[in-house]
């Protein structure tokens, strides 16, 4: 047993030894040459990794992110001329759409020259903004400091004792040197730094830097313990999902069997978290790197996993209003008491990848930034984020099936842990819509529209809460001769919960519940919208607002915006649309099963500031990612991330925020110009509605500022 255990151990935390090095294609090398008297020259030299190269200072628009040298101000030194940058390689590149550009393999030297004006010696800081490439992906831009280490002059004028003043002198493409007086240090010393590995590639321009708008997959990377800890909370948040909660009660009616033998049961309890970390951890990682970020896409979207995972809550449910018994395949029981010996951890390690099947299509948005890093060639981060992940979210099942006597321990009678797997059954079954409602809104079958949804969680959470008085009774109930107090709270709840959801069967829009339901769109009676332009009719104000079109948005006839709102679902119509009239794009990357972007809809969107920036300052246009509605042959594009034909809207759509913006998680805003250069820093999910108006404003403050010139 215990060299199982050994060897079992060993395998989990393999992959942590196996690629415990961080990706650092490229390494700068500091030094300082000094051959004239109240003269230094800077070395910066970038050496890259075979296949691996850096960029010019100077770049043409749409291109790589130049290289960019930033020296601290110092009366000690003054910069002289700009940065002198090697000849390079001026050549099409394949990471930047075949565009001529720039770049310098295997090892480039740069020189600034600098006059000492210090009698003493003194040291020079600053900084190297830089990205790199190969032929297969790019690394997001970093910053390396740098220090160099420089003498005196002796023949200087006075020895400089002026203390340092805040700010700092940019030496990049075209920056010159007339300007600013800079210290300098003392000896040659030399540095290493190497540029750590983030997500993405090409940035959207070189504005980026101006309107410090660089996208969220494209930032400096944080380091390892501060993204292992928000990865662990995302496995925390990710527990309260629809299709992992209901999950809960499975594991422990599985480990409950083996709690007669107390070292048997938690054995297999620290096989089966041990099971779903490594599931998370080794096999998340191999389908990011295989299949690529999509597959997570195709997990939570494509109708044949969502059917199928609503058909295994419907038949979960069934089983806990005691229709019947699920048990484990005879074949895999039979193969587990064979081994004993070893604590049925086949049975246990079934289970875990049960769950990590049945939970993918939520925690999938989740992850789905964490397999994009995996995917675009990255090793250890994405290995320490699913680990973060899986920890917190193997934690309560790994809890529950390590002392399954917190239930083993109630009452014999059964009366009341049979009264908790029936309330759970009329969850699952209300829980379980959500994935057939996916799959509807995905592919337009208008099975389960908002009305008909609403209709069945009503009607469900009503017959449970007259299960709850006793008005209800199943074959395997116990006969209830008084209501306990806390069931009487527990039926006022529910049917407290049953008449706040009824007035959203005529338009009311149910905030709290915005990321289970389908969209207010597709709600075919909706008296709020019908009692709004009844209102605008007679108040005449109807007719004179003007559409915020310039024609009829593509596929308008099945994809609505939220709110009545007027928008596109095109990229290509909108940013015409955009140009035609001079306003900014604000693209909604967006998808029918989104949970967070009808949270974001519902409780953002809805506030009277945004929505009226939405309506009168912007071209909108949503993307949806997921959407399976197949386009012309002739708009069909061959991926520039995975090489694969995209023939759908959401393959499109999906590409082109992987591709151009490195994330594959939706919501994601984006604010362009009429020529599709960014505004502002992306933003993803964020219920601060005042931080989203700031968000906008400082978009539309760019966007004056670019008119003007």
């Amino acid at each position: 047993m215990k060299r199982s255990s050994f060897f079992f151990l060993a395998f989990a935390l393999m992959p942590l030894f196996l690629f415990a090095q961080i990706l650092e294609p490229v390494k700068w090398t500091f030094k300082v040459e000094q051959t004239k008297p109240g003269e230094a020259v800077l070395l910066l030299i970038s050496n890259a990794d075979k296949g691996w190269h850096t960029y010019s200072q100077e770049v043409i628009p749409d291109g790589p992110v130049p290289t960019e040298f930033t020296f601290i101000k110092s009366p000690y030194y003054e910069l002289v001329g700009k940065v002198d940058e090697p000849k390079g390689v001026k050549e099409k590149d394949p990471q930047m759409n075949n565009m001529v550009v720039t770049y310098f393999p295997d090892k480039g030297v740069f020189k600034q020259k600098i006059k000492v004006l210090s009698k003493t010696d003194f040291t020079v800081k600053g900084n190297v903004y830089f990205m790199c490439c190969n032929d297969r992906s790019c690394i997001a831009p970093v910053e390396t400091e740098f220090e160099f280490a420089v003498r005196g002059n002796p023949e200087a004028a006075s020895t400089a004792t002026t203390r340092e003043e805040p700010g700092k002198v940019t030496a990049a493409g075209g920056a010159t040197a007339a300007a600013n007086k800079a210290n300098v240090s003392v000896t040659d010393t030399s540095k290493t730094a190497g540029a750590k590995a983030c997500c993405g590639a090409k940035q959207d321009s070189a504005k980026l830097t101006q309107f410090s708008s660089v996208p969220a997959g494209t930032e400096k990377d944080k380091s390892l313990l501060i993204f292992f800890l928000i990865s662990f909370l995302a496995g925390l948040a990710a527990i309260v999902t629809p299709c992992v909660f209901p999950m809960i009660p499975m594991t422990v009616t599985f480990f409950m069997k083996g709690s007669e033998n107390k070292r048997k049961g938690r054995m297999q309890a620290i096989v089966y978290g041990l099971s779903i970390i490594i599931i998370y951890t080794i096999i998340g990682t191999v389908v990011a790197v295989t299949l690529g970020a999509n597959f997570a896409n195709f997990l939570s979207t494509h109708w044949i996993p969502n059917v199928f995972f609503f058909l295994i809550f419907m038949v979960f449910a069934a089983s806990f209003l005691g229709m019947f018994e699920i048990t484990l395949p005879s074949w895999l029981v039979n193969k587990a008491d064979k081994q004993a010996d070893k604590g049925g951890y086949t049975g246990a390690f079934f289970m875990a990848f049960t769950l990590v099947l049945v939970s993918f299509s939520c925690t999938g948005p989740i992850v789905g930034a964490i397999l994009v890093k995996s995917a675009s060639g990255q090793i250890l981060q994405p290995i320490i984020g699913m680990l973060g992940f899986s920890l917190a979210f193997a934690l309560p099942f790994a809890l529950f099936a390590f002392f399954p006597s917190w239930l083993a321990g109630l009452p014999k009678s059964g009366g009341w842990l049979n009264s908790v797997k029936v309330v759970l059954g009329f969850l699952e079954i209300a829980l379980g819509l959500k994935f057939l409602s996916i799959a509807d809104q995905t592919y337009h079958w208008h099975i389960l529209d908002r009305e008909v949804y609403l209709a069945m969680w009503i009607i469900t959470f009503t017959l449970m809460g007259f299960y709850l008085l006793g008005k209800l009774k199943f074959n395997h109930d116990s006969d209830l001769p008084f209501i306990s107090v806390p069931r009487l709270l527990l039926s006022i709840i529910t049917f407290s919960f049953v008449i706040y959801m009824i007035p959203g069967m005529f338009g009311a829009p149910l905030k709290a519940l915005s990321g289970y339901l389908p969209p207010e769109t597709s709600l075919d009676f909706d008296l709020t919208r019908i009692i709004r332009e009844e209102v605008k009719a007679f108040s005449g104000s109807g007719s004179s607002t003007p559409s915020a079109l310039c024609e009829k948005a593509r596929y308008s006839d099945f994809l609505k915006l939220p709110h009545g709102l007027e928008g596109y679902f095109d990229y290509k119509q909108a940013l015409s649309c955009a140009r035609k009239i001079n306003k900014p794009l604000f693209i909604d990357f967006t998808g029918h099963g989104c949970v967070n972007c009808r949270e974001m809809e519902a409780n953002v969107w809805s506030a009277p500031p945004v929505l009226q920036r939405l309506r009168e300052k912007f071209i909108v246009t949503a993307l949806y990612v997921d959407d399976k509605t197949d386009v012309p042959e002739a708009e069909w594009i061959t991926s520039k991330y995975d090489g694969k034909v995209k023939k759908s809207i959401g393959r499109i759509y999906a590409d082109f925020q992987i591709s151009r913006f490195k994330i594959n998680s939706q919501p994601y805003y984006v604010l362009l110009d009429t020529a599709g250069n960014l505004l502002a820093k992306p933003r993803a999910y964020n219920l601060n509605v005042d931080e989203f108006i700031t968000w906008m404003d400082g978009g539309l403050d760019n966007f004056l500022k670019q008119q003007k010139k």
